[in-house]
This record gives structure tokens, C-alpha cells and sequence, in this order.
């Protein structure tokens, strides 16, 4: 978690008040360093490069504003992409296919088609899916995503590669399914997995690697020799006060070091969302409201879950502060709850606040991640506006959505018309 600096009790961030942020901009608001979001790509990227050929796949689900994929395509950051509406984005925002890798789950042959016609690599998902996709178009490079039986991450929610998960080729049937695609023409590129999200420790990738590794020999042995090894994402970062860091320098040099000791494989790909995107964001938010109720305290503000849902979904910590009391001494606990209509709306649940009253604006830290692209309109209340600042200037990358595109789609038959 990072620690922020304040000016006259006011906390600062990217250079700017938080307070002007919300003043100019109103709330709740997102709101993205520039700087920060270059430094952590820039990290990790250096931390698995300086060892071996080192491709670094955004995991553009974490984030999808176009501002932070221009940022990091200037950057020279890759893609992993997920929906055809990822891959468009992506394109609009400066990526050529060639920096794209699209690894979807349970994929329509109408989907396979469109992101086949535009040129980007497919990472394959099951026997059925490369079936399929022979019938749509012969020769293409692919990779495959394989079930390691390593499983890591915040919540069982986001576990995706243990033992009979939804997610990928079952180790036992990798071999096979490998030689059938060499059998069908494709022109086979690379191997992949992804263990889960948020994982804080080098350990189950190091497990995952192994696995990668075998079938990478097994593979040669096969007569397929790959060009790529694909770690997938997962890299955790710390959202609670004093919790430990991921030290991605171990991790890139251990599984660097494996590859390189145990393959002829040349090239690692890596695939982080949270750990680029996490801690460049904040949430602010307006306090509306505080009450008392004898047995809890709330601070009502005008974000719910519809605003920030990880939270309530996944039971999620986020740090939580009150932006323009930086600094003083905490005198109850509250649960920060919004506006939606359901108990279970919260951002934080019994924190220690300095006196909250109606204006204040609280900070919601490391939502960067999942923040914004997991929103909704739930109680039709419109998307927010989202916020970039960069060494003391902020620019507005997203507005709010007018009530009206509520409805933009909607169709009333005009038989109930009267």
C-alpha cells in the first residue's frame, strides 16, 4: 500500500489536492497516476528483461481506459485480452495485433472469427475450441492454454488453475491435444498458464513453471518445439497497511532461471493487470451522510458497489481515508456504505476515522484494479467519470454517462404505447 504525502491536512495526489480533484471534477471520481503507472510497468518489466527475452502482456480485464492503454502501448507494453471488445480497445488505443494475445474461455465461433480476421494470436482454450477453429481458419500460430493443478490467488473466486478448473487444457490431455492441433496445421508458438489473481508469493508460480517446464520437453520430445513460455498474471500487490510486497525482482530472476536451465525455450511472456494498474488509482468519494445507530457507525458516501464492487464481491480490503483530514487522529470506527439499495453495500467495513462530516471526501485507495471495469448501472445510476494526473495536472480520460444512455438501447414495443 502506498503512503501519500498532504499539504494543509489535504492529501496529495499525483502532484494535486485531492479535494480540487473532487471539486473540479465532482464524485465519485477515479483517478489515475500517470507516473506511477509508468513506474510499476517499467519494474516489471525490467525485473524478468534483464534476465532472458521478457514480453510483458498487460491484462487489459484489470483496466480498459483507453488513456491507460495509450500509456502503456507508448510504453511498449503487449496485451492479454479476453473479449473481442478488449482486442478492439486495444487497437483503438495504438496496439498492432501482433502485441495482442487473446485467451478467452468457453468462445463463440463468431468470436473466433473476428479476432482471427484481425490478425491477433489466439491462445487456445479447450479440444473444442481448436476444432472449432480449424473449421474457421486453417494455419494460423496459436498458443495453448494448459491446467497446471497449481492453484493461487485473493479470493476462490479468482483461482483459475487448479485441478478441474473452467479454465484451460487438463494437464493429462495436453500432449494430445498439442499433436492434434500439429495434425490440423497450426503453426504452434507457445504454452501458457494463469495460476489466479493476487498471488503474494514466489512459490506457486515456481510450481507452475515446473509444470510448464516438463511439458515444454515432453513437447520437444514430441517433435514440437515452442517459442514462448507463458506465465499468465497473478502478480499481488498489497492493499492493507504494512502487508508485504510481491518482490517481482525474485520472482522474474527464479523464473528466469528455471526456463533458461531447464528449456530451449528463449522467450517468457508475463502477464500482470493488477500489479501494473492497482496502486495508480484511487477512488474519491463524497460523504452524504453519517449516522449513529447506537450499535454501528456509517459514513454514507455517494460510491456503492455499483461504483466499486470488490469489495462486497470478493470480501476485499481497501484502505480508506478522508482526503482533507489527512493525517489526524482517528476517533471511532465506521463502515463506509453508499447509496445502493442492499446491505451488502460497502467500501470498508469498521475503520478508524477521524470525525467524518457531510462534505468530506474519502479516499478509497488501490482501485485501480477492477475498479472502473467491473462497474455497472445497478439502480440505474450512470457510470462515473474517470481522472488522469500527471506531476500536478488533471485531465478528465472519462465522463460521467448522462441518464439518458441508460436508455439509449432500450425499446419500448409499440403496442404499449397508447
Amino acid at each position: 500500500m502506498r503512503d501519500y504525502d498532504s499539504r494543509d491536512g489535504v492529501m496529495i495526489f499525483g502532484g494535486v489536492p485531492v479535494t480540487e480533484i473532487a471539486d473540479e471534477f465532482g464524485t465519485p471520481v477515479y483517478v489515475t497516476d500517470e507516473v506511477r503507472l509508468r513506474e510499476n510497468y517499467r519494474n516489471v518489466h525490467g525485473a524478468f528483461s534483464k534476465h532472458m527475452d521478457a514480453g510483458i502482456r498487460y491484462a487489459c480485464k484489470a483496466n480498459t481506459s483507453l488513456a491507460v492503454l495509450k500509456i502503456l502501448e507508448s510504453e511498449g507494453s503487449g496485451i492479454d485480452a479476453v473479449s473481442i471488445g478488449e482486442v478492439l480497445s486495444c487497437l483503438k488505443a495504438g496496439f498492432t495485433p501482433d502485441r495482442i494475445l487473446y485467451t478467452g474461455v468457453n468462445v463463440s465461433n463468431e468470436e473466433l472469427r473476428a479476432v482471427t480476421d484481425l490478425g491477433v494470436m489466439v491462445n487456445v482454450d479447450s479440444a473444442s475450441e481448436l476444432e472449432r477453429l480449424a473449421k474457421i481458419k486453417k494455419g494460423l500460430p496459436i498458443s495453448m492454454r494448459i491446467t497446471p493443478g497449481v492453484g493461487s490467488g485473493h479470493s476462490g473466486k479468482v483461482i483459475t488453475g487448479s485441478k478441474g478448473s473452467k479454465f484451460g487444457i487438463p494437464l493429462k490431455d495436453a500432449v494430445k491435444t498439442y499433436l492434434r492441433a500439429k495434425e490440423l496445421g497450426f503453426d504452434l508458438k507457445g504454452i501458457h498458464v494463469h495460476i489466479g489473481s493476487g498471488g503474494q508469493t514466489v512459490e506457486p508460480f515456481m510450481e507452475a513453471m515446473d509444470v510448464l517446464i516438463e511439458m515444454t520437453n515432453l513437447l520437444k520430445e514430441n517433435g514440437i518445439d515452442l517459442e514462448f513460455i507463458d506465465i499468465g498474471g497473478g502478480i499481488g500487490v498489497p492493499y492493507r497497511p504494512n502487508e508485504p510486497e510481491m518482490d517481482v525482482n525474485e520472482l522474474g530472476m527464479n523464473l528466469t532461471d528455471m526456463i533458461l536451465e531447464g528449456t530451449d525455450v528463449k522467450k517468457i511472456l508475463v502477464e500482470p493487470g493488477r500489479y501494473i494498474i492497482c496502486d495508480t488509482t484511487v477512488l474519491l468519494t463524497r460523504c452524504v451522510d453519517v449516522k449513529d445507530t447506537g450499535v454501528k457507525r456509517y459514513v454514507g458516501v455517494d460510491a456503492g458497489f455499483n461504483t466499486l464492487i470488490r469489495p462486497a464481491f470478493y470480501n476485499s480490503y481497501h484502505h480508506a481515508a478522508i482526503g482533507n483530514k489527512f493525517g489526524r487522529a482517528c476517533t471511532a470506527k465506521y463502515d463506509i456504505v453508499g447509496p445502493i439499495c442492499e446491505t451488502g453495500d460497502h467500501l470498508a467495513q469498521d475503520r478508524a476515522l477521524p470525525d467524518p462530516e457531510e462534505g468530506d471526501v474519502v479516499v478509497i485507495y488501490d482501485a485501480g484494479a477492477y475498479g472502473f471495469s467491473m462497474s455497472s448501472n445497478y439502480n440505474s445510476r450512470p457510470l462515473c467519470r474517470e481522472v488522469l494526473v500527471n506531476n500536478g495536472k488533471a485531465e478528465l480520460i472519462r465522463d460521467s454517462e448522462p441518464i439518458e444512455d441508460l436508455w439509449r438501447h432500450q425499446r419500448i414495443p409499440a403496442r404499449l404505447i397508447g
